[in-house]
């Protein structure tokens, strides 16, 4: 944006700090009526015809705005990707755990991949990843959906699953 004595066109459309169209006039002339008043010249809109400006105090426009951008950065919620590893011969206790883990994960408005990994021969029998995962899925289905199925790479098989928006009332 540009300020005061940078503003380099002959003739300006200026817009008063209470909002009131003042007319047009020279820059210089709109330039001498903003310092009367202690206040900046912005130019607002350059591509208008003639540009647009307005007067007004820059520094406490600056800050307002910064402090607006600080303020959405804090309401903005960051999703993680969280990683759930299961194998082909996990024993019921410990697939148990891991659904509850992601069930955690999920509830914490994060994302979560769930990974089957193909040791040796268990390559053979594919099936029994795909079931694994299809049973991890009926597992958390409480708390999060599938958003990618499950996709053989490698020897590793993996599904990503999201959480539930909550129905907003």
């Amino acid at each position: 944006m540009l300020i005061n004595e940078d503003i380099r066109e002959k003739e300006v459309r200026v817009i008063a700090d209470n909002g009131e169209t003042l007319g047009l006039m020279s820059s210089n002339a709109a330039l001498k009526l903003a310092y009367d008043r202690g206040l900046d010249l912005v130019l607002i809109a350059p591509q208008a015809t003639p540009p647009v400006c307005r007067i007004m105090d820059y520094g406490k426009y600056r800050f307002d705005r910064e402090k607006k951008e600080k303020e959405a950065r804090k309401k903005q919620q960051v999703v993680e990707l969280k990683e759930v590893q299961l194998s082909c011969r996990i024993d019921t206790h410990d697939f148990e755990t891991k659904a509850r883990n992601a069930i955690r994960f999920l509830t914490a408005g994060n994302k979560v991949r769930v990974v089957v990994r193909f040791k040796g021969r268990e390559m053979a029998h594919q099936e029994l990843g795909r079931e694994m995962l299809t049973r991890f899925e009926e597992a958390v289905s409480a708390a999060g959906t599938v958003e990618k199925k499950p996709v053989l790479d490698g020897r590793i098989l993996s599904m990503v699953v999201v959480p539930i928006k909550p129905d907003k009332k």
